[in-house]
């Protein structure tokens, strides 16, 4: 790096560059330091890596309109791409903006996930609910059996103590029954699942948490280039400039592309100058290969493009012939033609409202011994044609933004583009309307957003849908703002300058055409760089939800069931109606195998359809809660009738007591197709082909439980049943099943009536 010091120019490491140096810069350096522009010739200078924007004009004027940063600033990490210049070094190390971007890219943000919140909030409810029934429990059995057992009056203290110990350990067992403890594992277990099955639909996974957190999401913080764009500067339309002499041009406008430009490709990938790119680009989709035209010619002299000019011109031979080659902003370049086109004019306008960059060809055939000064503007040229120059949009997004306001999740965009490029892409995929563009605090530049105070930015932001000529902290700030006002933010991005804001966020979403600082950073990788991905992961956070919403319905019916009769045996006074070793076995199969049932439920695109929860919302909401107490109520009357009858009249038995633990189960069994219809539109058989984990999941249950009142003998209190028996238990039973589906099916065509 060539900096000044003492009076001389020295070569010193990038490293070495301290504040107050003076720092030389030419076409591929690298900036090395923040620093002040007091020389600028031509200077234009690569800024995507803080702004995402690959060319800015660089001048020693302090402001400049409609930029992202001041024009006489020159940042660490960009790239000089045209002209030199001279700076003064006011920042070195972390105290340089991308040195901002790396340390709050990398921060821990302490930011909790919905579900986190959601998750304490249920484990400490569960947890006293728990604690007070095992209590209570305990003291009644103890003191129902201080009553009525004669050894209380004995000195028989071993015995004693082996009675507290046994219902001690019952209380125990109903604090493990109570407290969903394969709550964590099913949630694990989903999130496992869904990584894998997100994948499938190129959402890299690469936090856990993303998965479900997706589904909360209520505001898309995006950027513009690379994510809404192609990040590909191509011709997105072209006029020629005389109809009447339309061969004349056509002929000559491939000379005049290929001849009088610096740029090339790699491919169909640009080198240099992007606007140049995109022309030969045009030029090979045209058939024209420009490199053999440029083999042919030989260029005389040129004048390459500066910002004061606006123009480029090159005095090129081709076959035998001279030619003066000239392009640049239409509006110099028109200055030069002999002849005016109020077409033409009317043609770049519509450009121009189309946020394209708009870019006219014209030349003239030179004499033999004809001389050109290059410092004069040339005149008397031959209009060949006008471009409009744009990033075109992906193909999928305004049907991906569709969907995503259909799911009630707002869509706002911060770019560092300018405002009327922004602006035209935002009415393009649907953000902004034509009403809206002239609306205060719809759209708003980066610079002024800056401006604001907190309490000023939280007032227009529930408006505020698109920022331009952003930079990399107001992204930032805007999420953080968002995030005070109760918004579970999605954040997109690809550069370096979309880091601390994909950090922050609660959810980061890189592209996996992306620089690895982005992905870093981020949550999930969208790996086919499509905005669609976003709405599928949405769909799959949505579903996740869901599936441990209907564990969680159908493990705590389980629970007050279970506690219920426990509670119940001890106010008629009959022993344990389920054993300890009973309990836990229903703990197993009601926890672990519906945890893997439901935690391998598919998504459904239904979610899509409806608002994103509040993340404030507990996860046990109202209708649920009615539902799982009457449905736990009910099957606590059936089976405290089952429990009464056998006490008081058919006399209590092993074989009763089996029928009992039996009929428990199967009640349960026959609930968990319900439980699979809840928050859906469709019946338990529905698609029962895409869920083969719940089949598996109903299968293992009726074999264990088979096999526990088969050879469970003494360990777990129960005797052989006969197959008549088992098949009217499971017939008595199965009303579970019928009237749930028929409950579900009038709930749902109220719904859908209303």
């Amino acid at each position: 790096m060539r900096v000044i010091r003492n009076g001389q120019v020295q070569l010193i490491a990038r490293r070495e560059v301290v504040v107050g140096d003076v720092v030389l810069l030419e076409v591929g350096d690298e900036v090395p330091a923040d620093g002040t522009l007091f020389d600028a010739n031509n200077l234009q200078i690569d800024e995507s890596s803080l702004t995402g924007e690959p060319l800015t004009t660089k001048s020693t004027v302090a402001q400049q309109h409609d930029a992202a940063y001041d024009a006489n600033r020159a940042l660490r990490s960009t790239m000089v791409m045209n002209g030199t210049g001279s700076m003064v070094v006011t920042a070195v190390g972390d105290a340089t903006e991308i040195g901002k971007v790396a340390r709050q890219a990398t921060e821990t943000t302490g930011v909790k996930t919905p579900l986190n919140m959601q998750l304490e909030r249920l484990g400490t409810f569960i947890s006293k609910i728990g604690m007070a029934v095992s209590v209570t429990a305990f003291v009644l059995f103890l003191g129902h059996d201080m009553l009525v057992n004669p050894v209380w009056h004995t000195d028989h203290y071993l015995k004693m103590a082996e009675i507290v110990l046994q219902y001690f350990m019952m209380a125990v067992a109903l604090i493990v029954m109570a407290v969903p403890e394969g709550l964590p594992m099913a949630i694990t277990l989903a999130l496992a699942l869904n990584m894998r099955r997100m994948l499938k639909s190129n959402n890299l996974v690469r936090k856990m948490h993303a998965c479900e957190t997706m589904g909360a999401v209520t505001v898309i913080c995006t950027d513009k280039t690379g994510t809404l764009t192609q990040n590909k500067m191509q011709v997105s339309a072209m006029e020629y400039a005389d109809t009447t002499a339309q061969d004349t041009c056509e002929a000559l406008l491939p000379l005049a592309i290929a001849l009088n430009t610096t740029a090339d490709l790699n491919g169909t990938t640009g080198i240099g100058n992007p606007t140049e790119a995109s022309l030969l680009l045009w030029l090979l989709q045209q058939g024209t290969d420009y490199r053999t035209l440029r083999a042919e010619a030989v260029v005389a002299d040129r004048l390459p493009f500066s910002t004061e000019k606006k123009y480029m011109l090159s005095v090129v031979q081709h076959h035998g012939s001279r030619y003066l080659l000239v392009k640049g902003a239409p509006e110099i370049v028109m200055q030069m033609c002999a002849v005016q086109s109020e077409h033409l004019k009317q043609v770049l306008h519509q450009y121009q409202q189309q946020a394209m960059r708009t870019l006219a060809v014209a030349m003239r055939p030179l004499d033999a011994d004809e001389a050109v000064c290059l410092d004069n503007q040339p005149t008397d040229l031959q209009m060949l044609a006008v471009f409009g120059i744009a990033d075109p949009l992906r193909a999928e997004v305004p049907q991906a933004v569709r969907h995503c306001h259909s799911a009630g999740i707002h869509i706002k965009i911060i770019t560092g583009d300018t405002e009327a490029t922004a602006i035209e892409i935002a009415r393009r995929i649907g953000v902004m309307d034509g009403d809206e563009r002239q609306a205060q605090g719809v759209a708003i530049s980066g610079t002024e957003f800056a401006a604001l105070s907190d309490a000023e930015a939280l007032r227009i932001i529930p408006s505020l849908k698109l920022i331009y000529r952003a930079r990399p902290t107001d992204k930032q700030r805007l999420v953080n703002l968002l995030q005070q006002q109760g918004e579970v933010v999605a954040v997109t991005g690809d550069g370096t300058n979309d880091a601390p804001a994909l950090n922050h966020a609660h959810v980061g979403l890189s592209l996996g055409s992306g620089t690895s600082v982005a992905k870093n950073s981020s949550d999930i990788t969208l790996i086919d760089d499509s905005f669609t991905s976003i709405v599928k992961a949405v769909m799959w956070g949505r579903s996740l939800y869901r599936n441990i919403q209907r564990f969680l319905y159908f493990q705590l019916v389980v629970n007050i069931t279970a506690l219920l009769l426990v509670i119940g045996g001890s106010v008629i006074g009959t022993e344990m109606p389920l054993t300890i070793t009973q309990i836990l076995w229903v703990n197993l199969i009601m926890d672990t195998f519906a945890a893997m049932a439901l935690a391998s439920l598919p998504p459904s695109r239904e979610v899509l359809s409806e608002k994103p929860r509040s993340a404030r919302q507990f996860i046990i909401t109202r209708p649920m809660a009615r539902s799982i107490l009457t449905t736990g109520i009910f099957f606590f009357v059936v089976m405290f009738a089952l429990l009464w009858y056998f006490e008081r009249w058919a006399g209590v038995s092993t074989q009763e007591l089996t029928i009992f633990f039996t009929l428990f189960v199967l009640l349960q069994w026959w609930n968990l197709w319900n439980v699979k219809t809840f928050g859906s539109q469709h019946g338990p058989f529905h698609h029962l082909a895409g869920n083969k984990g719940l089949l598996m999941v109903l299968v293992m249950i009726l074999v264990g439980q088979w096999l526990i009142v088969t050879f469970g003998g003494s360990m777990f209190r129960t005797v052989p049943l006969p197959a008549t028996t088992w098949l009217w238990m499971l017939a008595a039973t199965s009303p579970v099943m019928w009237v749930g589906a028929l409950i579900h099916y009038i709930q749902r065509k109220s719904r859908n009536s209303g």
